[in-house]
């Protein structure tokens, strides 16, 4: 965040330009936006064009008048920690756009869709070879991310997302993402409820590393 309160980050390969926003309502002029890929409680994300390069991308919009305090402290936690973590099993955050209503976080597009309904398509199992180089992408993915003590913290597999024209998946969504201190117990319950460790479930501190992904 730069010291006129705009969260800005720098743009992969010269792509897409980082740009604060003072006076910006949208994004007019910057993108053209498409469908809706998803919703949330928050926010909703559709596809976009950038105006000038064509190049597709994700567009994530928050609704910022309806955070509260603990909402909009997570969100600037998910900027950081997205700002950190450059890899090639993540998504790529290329740009945020903070506006007076709404904060706009411009990200790479995965044409491939998610794990989950990759693993609902193939109900008569995943082929052994396939399903190792997965898993292998997603644990350099996460052991890059405890290299550099942030902690995804919703690790499932509707936060992984496949590129099939890099041959990759990626980790997505920081929103629960946190920094930790090796050695230093966290004690936020968050993530998704199916996939939460014992530790979590119970109301108890837990290990970043160890347990929250």
């Amino acid at each position: 965040m730069d010291s006129s309160g705009q969260v800005t980050t720098s743009a992969p390969d010269g792509h897409i330009e980082p740009r604060s926003s003072p006076g910006r309502s949208d994004l007019s002029g910057l993108y053209s936006l498409g469908r809706t890929l998803g919703r949330g409680h928050f926010a909703v994300v559709k596809l976009a064009r950038h105006v000038n390069t064509r190049q597709l991308v994700a567009v994530k919009m928050i609704d910022k008048t309806k955070l509260d305090v603990m909402a909009t402290s997570h969100l600037l936690q998910e900027v950081r920690c997205m700002r950190l973590v450059q890899h090639p099993n993540v998504v790529r955050l290329y740009d945020v756009i903070d506006t007076p209503s709404t904060l706009f976080l411009i990200m790479e597009l995965a044409e491939g869709g998610d794990l989950y309904d990759y693993i609902l398509r193939h109900e008569g199992g995943v082929a052994e070879g396939n399903a190792k180089r997965h898993f292998a992408q997603i644990v350099r993915a996460v052991a890059y991310c405890h290299q550099l003590h942030v902690v995804h913290r919703d690790l499932k597999p509707e936060n992984v997302v496949f590129f099939p024209q890099q041959g990759a998946v990626k980790l997505t969504d920081f929103g629960f993402s946190n920094l930790f201190q090796p050695g230093t117990m966290l004690a936020t319950s968050c993530g998704s409820l199916a996939y939460s460790a014992p530790e979590i479930l119970l109301g108890e501190e837990y290990d970043a590393p160890a347990v929250g992904e």
